[in-house]
């Protein structure tokens, strides 16, 4: 059988390790769609929506040569929730997008795998910008974008399927919005 084989960065902080997405980390995504918590991220989902969300991100990284990362602590293989780029093909720009898994919120996770995956972006593949397409009731995911230094984008392209969605746009550090 032939194996596709995609290198994907493993990135740390003092912290966390965001690293591919591995098939035993399905159970945590699944739960994760299958709550309430999802309700920004286009869930809940049933199983059957939930794996195929599980194979678009594994998938994602093939297509782009880049994608989600899983979050784990340093030393630890238990994933806390997911950090990095999105962007299927109908979407007007890639994403930075961050989930965290029931118990991660409240410690910071969000915002340093956040920093790391930004630092990706705006090193090694030299992108002058990002949005973050975020729900508007999503107040956690609006101050993390801000603290982050994301500034509103009112004039940007939205996704088809959220055309209410706020942009914040991250810019390359040193840069403007």
């Amino acid at each position: 059988m032939n194996r596709i084989h995609v290198d994907v960065p493993v990135l740390e902080t003092e912290r966390l390790c965001l690293r591919a997405p591995r098939p035993e980390d399905y159970a945590g995504f699944r739960d994760y769609y299958a709550s309430e918590r999802s309700i920004y991220t286009g869930g809940p989902l049933g199983e059957r929506d939930a794996w195929r969300g599980f194979a678009g991100q594994l998938g994602h990284w093939v297509i782009h040569g880049y994608g989600m990362w899983t979050i784990t602590l340093r030393g630890d293989t238990v994933p806390l929730g997911f950090a990095g780029l999105w962007n299927p093909g109908t979407w007007p720009e890639a994403e930075i997008g961050w989930s965290l898994y029931e118990g991660a919120e409240g410690r910071g996770i969000a915002f340093e795998a956040a920093r790391a995956a930004l630092g990706h972006i705006f090193g090694p593949l030299g992108w002058e910008t990002v949005v973050s397409y975020i729900h508007r009731d999503n107040a956690r995911s609006i101050t993390l974008a801000e603290r982050l230094g994301a500034t509103r984008d009112d004039s940007a392209a939205r996704p088809a399927h959220a055309p209410d969605c706020l942009v914040y746009r991250h810019p390359r550090p040193g840069g403007a919005a």
